[in-house]
């Protein structure tokens, strides 16, 4: 009797431990993408590049994510069939959070440069986009092309952090570059007189000269990686795959060359951009 109550207790000890070991991998069962949240998908974004993300303003005055950008993480956060948790920040901090694997994804109009790969893994390039030097109309005749953008006394823009900047310290290395930290800082430092010229995206430009005809596109800037990708935290291999195949759906379906009209006809109404304050 007490051989047999011996093998019972340990019996049931080694289910007790087999029960404990399968609660230990049920996260993992239910987190098959590694994200940090199990079941959520946590995305960085910088919401001051219409019409990329910005927060698009109702009738009633309330504001709400919006942009191309937003489209396609809640097109494939569903994908994934994960909880989509969004956290604006700067820009900077976008690559930063990447950088140090505080969230699962970035998505902000991210150009995929080889130095941001050593903090970070990057998605397909789901939009192809230029980069354009832009001004003024009253200073149009300053800049006749981008050589006349590197010209000392004349002051030129840039976000911080951005490929932007990189242009403006390759082809304006002589003028001189003023850092900024959004993207509509730029704009309103033009508009305003403080600015000669400023770096911003192509169609960021032209999404900008609906609600500000005074800016002018004086050229394109060439820059060897035209378009945009999704940073991915380091390493995580399988999200990057899923990310990838819902890029790949989202273009294939048409949804995204949708998002990318809604994004531009809302980016010429009422809108916001930059962080909004709880």
């Amino acid at each position: 009797m007490k051989k047999f109550a011996k093998l019972a207790a340990l019996l049931m000890a080694a289910a007790m431990l087999l029960s404990l070991c399968a609660c230990g991998n049920e996260p993992e069962a239910d987190n098959p993408y590694k994200t940090i949240t199990p079941g959520v998908l946590t995305v960085a974004t910088s919401p001051d590049y219409a019409p990329y993300e910005f927060y698009a303003i109702g009738a009633d005055g309330t504001a709400e994510l919006a942009g191309f950008d937003i489209a396609l993480i809640k097109y494939i956060a569903d994908y994934l069939k994960l909880e989509l948790e969004i956290i604006p920040m700067d820009f900077d901090g976008v690559l930063l959070e990447l950088a140090n694997g505080s969230v699962d994804l970035g998505v902000a109009g991210i150009s995929p440069d080889p130095d941001r790969a050593e903090s970070m893994d990057f998605s397909d390039i789901y939009y192809e986009g230029g980069q354009a030097f832009i001004t003024v109309k009253s200073k149009a005749d300053m800049f006749t092309d981008l050589a006349s953008a590197n010209t000392p006394g004349i002051s030129v823009g840039a976000q911080n952090g951005t490929i932007q900047m990189d242009l403006a310290q390759q082809y304006s290395p002589d003028a001189d570059i003023v850092t900024l930290t959004k993207a509509t800082d730029i704009i309103a430092e033009l508009v305003s007189g403080k600015l000669d010229g400023g770096y911003v995206e192509w169609d960021v430009a032209v999404a900008y000269q609906v609600n500000y005809p005074d800016l002018h596109i004086v050229c394109e800037v060439p820059y060897e990686v035209e378009g945009n990708a999704v940073g991915v935290k380091k390493g995580n291999e399988a999200l990057l795959e899923g990310v990838n195949k819902a890029i790949a759906a989202c273009i294939d379906d048409g949804s995204f060359s949708q998002y990318v009209a809604t994004a531009l006809e809302q980016a010429s109404g009422d809108i916001f951009e930059g962080l909004i304050e709880e």
